[in-house]
């Protein structure tokens, strides 16, 4: 695992717990819900990379 990707799923993390603590989704939507936020921060992450190549 590459340190950009070891961000991505700290990051990713953090905002579905964060979701889950403002009651804006319930523990049992933690899976769907983490891989939507993990997907669009990597396609993120990815697109801000080939703009500096």
């Amino acid at each position: 695992m590459t340190q950009d990707e070891e961000k991505v799923l700290k990051v990713a993390k953090e905002i579905v717990v964060k979701f889950i603590e403002m009651g804006r989704l319930s523990p049992t939507g933690f899976p769907e819900c983490f891989k939507k936020v993990y997907q669009t921060i990597k396609e993120t992450v990815e697109g801000e990379q080939e703009k500096e190549d």
